[in-house]
């Protein structure tokens, strides 16, 4: 029996042929849901423009809940959900819309919101998706490949993702059978880091700086200054602008607490 969010979801998507194709899988594996796996969540929030919040709320109460949580880590769990969805799929009409209500201030994040809101704006979801395709699938490749190991060695499935698939084991988090992603992908691993930051994986502080000066700072840098420097990505040259200023943000704050 399908819970209420997968529901949801395929009610949204238009039906179960719909959502698997929008979140870019085999419709049988979509059917043989009971309730939405954890590491497709963001896929199919970006899909349907429904809330992790009502799709796994088992998973993701907490960051609704600020009480559990510090504001600032709440707030950093936002930065790298964002990240997250827009990596791991080409966002939705609806999930644009959201976007382009995103305001901010002077600071360089702030500006990062304004510009990614801008270019929200003055796109279409479609054409965002053929960025995406040709940016991180393209035709044999993408332009991109948004992985630990390619960009700290060249190759894929290299010893950067070994090293990482550790590292979970020893925090007690499980790749789902049904990833087909290495677990070195962008999006999997920004999402690591928004349960990290919400407590969803407990961890404490060191352990976060230890995950993310490991895993993340030593590469993902180049990958979003990579993705500012494709002119022909009108929406994705700004989340490349995002993620920069962001991972900057972290750096600082975990150099700072050390």
């Amino acid at each position: 029996m399908r819970d209420a969010g997968l529901n949801l979801a395929i009610g949204a998507a238009g039906g179960v042929a719909q959502l698997a194709r929008k979140i870019g899988i085999a419709q049988p594996s979509v059917s043989n849901w009971s309730r939405i796996p954890a590491e497709r969540v963001i896929a199919v929030e970006a899909a349907t423009g429904v809330s992790r919040e009502i799709l796994r709320p088992d998973l993701y109460k907490q960051l609704a809940s600020p009480d559990v949580t510090d504001p600032s880590d709440v707030a950093r769990a936002q930065e790298y959900a964002l990240l997250a969805t827009l990596l791991s799929s080409a966002p939705s009409s609806a999930l644009l819309a959201q976007i382009v209500q995103l305001r901010g201030d002077a600071t360089p994040l702030g500006q990062a919101h304004v510009a990614l809101a801008e270019a929200a704006a003055s796109t279409l979801a479609a054409n965002v998706e053929r960025e995406y395709f040709d940016l991180f699938v393209g035709v044999g490749r993408g332009e991109l490949l948004p992985y630990a190991s390619y960009y700290l060695t060249g190759f894929l499935n290299e010893r950067p993702l070994s090293r990482l698939r550790e590292d979970l084991a020893v925090l007690g988090i499980a790749r789902v059978e049904t990833n087909c992603e290495p677990e070195d992908h962008a999006a999997t691993l920004c999402e690591i880091m928004a349960g990290l930051a919400s407590g969803r994986f407990p961890a404490s502080q060191d352990a976060q700086r230890a995950f993310f000066e490991k895993h993340i700072s030593r590469w993902m840098g180049r990958l979003f200054a990579d993705l500012e420097k494709v002119e022909s990505a009108k929406f994705y040259r700004r989340v490349g602008m995002l993620g920069s200023v962001f991972l900057k943000i972290e750096s600082e704050a975990f150099a700072f607490a050390n």
